[in-house]
């Protein structure tokens, strides 16, 4: 959390000085992404919602994305499907920006081959559209988790310059 608040700090004052917004679409975080953006003070002038889309039960009840999921996407923990849920969770809560992460925390893999540690990221927002790929290699569960979480708050930082 050391790492994470203080990005989230930055993060909220860049957004609030630009006037912008942002919705978050998280899994393997569980919740961390957005908790960190709510921890600043002010938060409610640019975080427009997030939630955990951790199942098929929640893409498809929160973000109304169908199972099985749209061509050419084949499954989660992916790029494509990261944009997926940045771009979806952009357009339904009318945000500057979205953010995807979807992933195996651990200390397993997931159901799709991933091994734990893997994530991907992708944030969309006006002329902006980038995913990444973290791999940590480790099985900590936590230590993922905050490490995804970093990693999301600095694309968040690097797009807002």
């Amino acid at each position: 959390m050391e790492s994470l608040l203080p990005l989230a700090e930055i993060v909220g004052a860049r957004l609030k000085a630009r006037g912008e917004t942002i919705a978050i679409a998280e899994s393997s975080t569980g919740g961390l992404i957005s908790a960190a953006l709510l921890s600043v003070g002010g938060a409610s002038a640019y975080f427009r919602g997030g939630s955990v889309i951790y199942t098929a039960y929640a893409r498809s009840g929160f973000l109304e994305i169908p199972n099985p999921l749209p061509a050419p996407i084949e499954r989660a923990s992916t790029e494509p499907y990261a944009l997926l849920l940045a771009d979806t969770v952009r357009g339904r809560l009318s945000s500057t920006w979205g953010l995807g992460e979807t992933g195996a925390t651990g200390p397993t893999g997931n159901r799709y081959g991933d091994k734990a540690g893997h994530t991907c990221i992708a944030l969309t927002g006006p002329g902006f559209s980038k995913a990444i790929t973290l791999e940590t290699g480790s099985p900590d569960r936590i230590a993922n988790m905050r490490a995804f979480g970093v990693r999301a708050m600095e694309l968040i930082r690097e797009a807002l310059g």
